[in-house]
């Protein structure tokens, strides 16, 4: 039987892993983005923010490669929506994106945990495997507020892009939600 020291060694051993090193520098990332943001230093918060997308591709090929952990599966995700959210809220206080938007994108996602948390409290565990309307829904998100960063912090204008993007953004938001809350009272 392993002692003490053993243990220790090997949890920690699990949590020192390269994917889980990475994904947690990205979490560590959101507040700096925050900061930037406030500070409105778009362009450096838009270097940052690819940063982290990169970071996230870096930590999936390492895992993939080398081998996840329990540890890191819940990690990612975590770091991932922190980003998101952080950066829909922050823009939204310093206006660069309408408020009603960030309010939609963290109401979509409070609306999935705690739809999960009260079925497991209700003893009907729910497993969630992402639907395409949610990559799709994703990818729209992290498309517009790098755009936003982007196109402010270098002082650029496209109102016709930007409309455009918040509106995809809404509708995919409505529908990635409206899907969740159907799988979730029907089933697959």
């Amino acid at each position: 039987m392993p002692d003490g020291s053993q243990l220790g060694r090997s949890a920690s051993a699990a949590l020192l892993t390269a994917p889980n090193l990475v994904t947690f520098g990205r979490l560590c990332a959101v507040p700096l983005a925050f900061w930037l943001v406030l500070e409105r230093r778009f362009d450096l918060a838009f270097f940052l923010f690819v940063l982290a997308g990169l970071s996230d591709a870096v930590d999936g090929w390492l895992a993939r490669r080398y081998g996840g952990n329990s540890i890191g599966a819940l990690m990612d995700p975590v770091a991932d929506k922190a980003l998101l959210v952080t950066m829909y809220v922050t823009l939204a206080v310093v206006r660069e994106l309408p408020d009603w938007l960030a309010i939609l994108v963290v109401f979509r996602d409070l609306l999935i945990v705690g739809g999960v948390i009260v079925l497991a409290i209700l003893g009907h565990p729910v497993s969630i495997r992402p639907l395409y309307i949610s990559k799709l829904n994703t990818a729209l998100q992290l498309v517009l507020i790098a755009a936003t960063l982007f196109l402010t912090g270098f002082g650029l204008a496209a109102p016709l892009l930007a409309s455009v993007l918040i509106w995809m953004v809404a509708a995919s938001t409505l529908v990635s939600g409206a899907a969740y809350v159907w799988v979730a009272a029907h089933g697959r």
